[in-house]
C-alpha cells in the first residue's frame, strides 16, 4: 500500500461521512421549504406557522421566562410546568417513534421490510395491557418489568411468523406482514370489544395496576416518563449488537449480500428468523411504552400510525441507531407541534404528513437532493442497507 493510500480513505471516508448527514439534513429542510410553499398556496402566512409549529415543539421563550421569575420569586412551579409541557410532550411523541424505528431499521440491515411493524406494535400494547391490569399484588420491581417482558414478547412472536414464513417457504415478508397487520387489527377490535372490555360501553382495556405504571418525572400535566431513557438504552444496545458483536456481523453481511453470506458458511434461514423476532419485539416495545408510559390502556384505533411512520424514520436515520434516534425526535417535535399549528395559525394538521412525505421521497431519491443542491456522490465504504421489495 502506498504511503497515499491510508490518507485518501480517511478524506474518502470523511466525505462520506459529511454526504451521509447532509443529504438527509437537506431532505428535511426542502421538505420544509416546498411545505411552506404549501401553506402560503394556501392563502395562509408560513412563517406565522412555523412559529406556531415551533412553540408547539419546544415551548416559547416568554413562557420560560415568566415561569422561572415565578419559581425563583415565589417559588411557584405551575407556570414552569406549563413552559415545559411542550418540550416534554414531544419527547414523549419521540418515545415509541425511536422504539419502532429501530424496529425497521433492524429488518433493513438483514435486506427485510418489516412493513408490519403497526401489527406488532398493537400486539406489544395488548399483551403488555394485559399483564399490566390483570396481575395484582406484585411490586412495581416485578410488575412492571414483567409489563414490559410481555410486550416485547408479544410483539417478537407476531414479527416471527412472517420471519419464519420468509425462511422456511420463501414467502416475502412484505406480504406477510402486510396480512399479519390486517390480522392484528382485527384480533384487537375481537378482543376490545369482548375478553378484554373494560366494564362500560367504550371498547377499551381496563387500567394498568399503578405498579406497572413507567414512573413520570413531573407532576401533571407532564407526562414525561421512563421510556424515553429505556428507548435511548435500547437504541445503545441495537448499535452494540449490530456493529460490536459477531452475529450482528453476519446479519449486515446477509443484508449486504445473501449469496456471499451462505458461501461464506452463514445461517441465512437462522438470521431471517432472529431479525424479524428482534424487529417485532422492538415494536411490541413501542406499543409497551405508549401503553406503560402515557395512556395506560389500549383502546380502539390506539396507534397514531407509529409503525407507518417508522418505515420513513429508519430511511431517514439510514437504518443506524443513532440516525433512527434523531430522525424519532424530528418526527415526535413535529407531530406535537402540528397541534399547535393547527390550533393557533389554523393550518390543517394533514400538512405535517405532506412535509414528511416530501421529506421521505427526497430520502428515497437522494440524486435529487444530489442534482438540486450540486452535491457529488462519493462512493461508500457500506454498500447496501436494504435488498429491495422484489428480493
Amino acid at each position: 500500500m502506498s504511503n497515499t493510500a491510508a490518507p485518501e480513505k480517511k478524506e474518502r471516508k470523511r466525505s462520506s461521512f459529511w454526504q451521509e448527514l447532509s443529504v438527509p439534513a437537506l431532505a428535511v429542510l426542502t421538505g420544509l421549504i416546498l411545505g411552506g410553499i404549501v401553506i402560503l398556496v394556501s392563502g395562509e402566512n408560513p412563517i406565522r406557522a412555523y412559529g406556531a409549529l415551533f412553540t408547539g415543539s419546544f415551548g416559547s421563550p416568554a413562557r420560560f421566562i415568566d415561569g422561572f421569575q415565578a419559581y425563583f420569586s415565589t417559588g411557584e412551579t405551575r407556570l414552569l410546568l406549563r413552559a415545559f409541557y411542550p418540550f416534554t410532550e414531544s419527547l414523549v411523541t419521540a418515545t415509541p417513534y425511536i422504539f419502532a424505528g429501530l424496529s425497521v431499521a433492524i429488518g433493513f440491515r438483514c435486506g427485510l421490510f418489516n412493513i408490519g411493524a403497526e401489527g406488532q406494535f398493537f400486539i406489544g400494547a395488548l399483551c403488555c395491557a394485559f399483564v399490566g391490569y390483570s396481575i395484582s399484588g406484585l411490586p412495581m420491581v416485578i410488575h412492571l418489568p414483567l409489563a414490559i417482558l410481555g410486550g416485547a414478547l408479544g410483539g417478537a412472536i407476531w414479527g416471527m411468523v412472517p420471519g419464519y414464513l420468509k425462511a422456511r417457504f420463501g414467502a416475502h415478508e412484505v406480504v406477510n406482514t402486510i396480512m399479519m397487520n390486517w390480522i392484528a387489527f382485527k384480533l384487537s377490535d375481537w378482543l376490545l370489544n369482548g375478553p378484554m372490555k373494560a366494564s362500560g360501553f367504550r371498547p377499551v382495556t381496563p387500567n394498568v395496576m399503578a405498579t406497572a405504571e413507567l414512573p413520570r418525572f413531573f407532576p401533571d400535566p407532564l407526562r414525561f416518563n421512563l421510556g424515553f431513557f429505556i428507548a435511548l438504552l435500547v437504541a445503545y444496545l441495537v448499535y452494540w449488537f449490530l456493529f460490536k458483536t459477531t452475529l450482528g456481523f453476519e446479519i449486515r453481511s446477509v443484508g449486504a449480500n445473501p449469496d456471499a453470506a451462505k458461501y461464506a458458511g452463514m445461517n441465512i434461514v437462522r438470521n431471517f428468523v432472529l431479525v424479524m423476532v428482534l424487529s417485532g419485539g422492538l415494536a411490541g416495545l413501542a406499543g409497551t411504552a405508549q401503553v406503560l408510559g402515557v395512556d395506560h390502556w389500549v383502546g380502539q384505533g390506539f396507534s397514531a400510525g407509529y409503525g407507518f411512520d417508522a418505515i420513513a424514520i429508519a430511511l431517514l436515520g439510514k437504518s443506524h441507531p443513532a440516525g433512527v434516534v434523531m430522525a424519532a425526535l424530528l418526527f415526535g417535535f413535529l407531530r406535537s407541534g402540528a397541534t399547535n399549528m393547527q390550533s393557533i395559525a389554523r393550518i390543517p394538521i394533514d400538512i405535517i404528513s405532506i412535509i414528511q412525505g416530501m421529506v421521505i421521497i427526497f430520502i428515497a431519491a437522494p440524486a435529487i437532493i444530489r442534482w438540486f443542491y450540486r452535491i457529488r456522490a462519493v462512493k461508500s465504504d457500506e454498500t447496501v442497507l436494504t435488498r429491495g421489495w422484489g428480493s
